[in-house]
């Protein structure tokens, strides 16, 4: 079914950027929409972006005028590149993509293990 390979985390200083990747695998459905969310210690999980098949894009506050959302051409991979990043950027970033079950003819989201991401000096 579907599986998600993310990539790209790790501990970076404030100011410095990093890009992280989220590639889609499997048979039997369609993308519908694919996301980034982060959680920080302590706190509930939140959106950073997420992006549609046709193109949409959604941003939270916090990431306008610093992080951008991308898929890729064939439409399985989802990019989110963040740049300045701060310290208030630190948690787990987790992976998610919405599709449409070929199988059992309705939309279904699923998430990634998720990634870390640390931000400190």
């Amino acid at each position: 079914q579907v599986q998600l390979v993310e990539s790209g985390g790790g501990s970076v200083q404030p100011g410095d950027s990093l890009r992280l990747s989220c590639a889609t695998s499997g048979t039997g459905f369609s993308i519908s929409a694919m996301g980034w969310y982060r959680q920080a210690p302590g706190k509930p999980r939140e959106l950073v972006a997420t992006i549609t098949d046709s193109g949409t894009i959604d941003l939270s506050d916090f990431a306008k005028g610093r992080f951008t959302i991308s898929m890729d051409n064939a439409k399985n991979t989802a990019i989110l590149r963040m740049k300045i990043l701060k310290s208030e950027d630190t948690g787990n970033y987790y992976c998610w993509v919405g599709v449409w079950d070929y199988s059992t003819r309705e939309y279904d989201g699923h998430w990634g293990q998720g990634i870390q991401v640390t931000v400190s000096t």
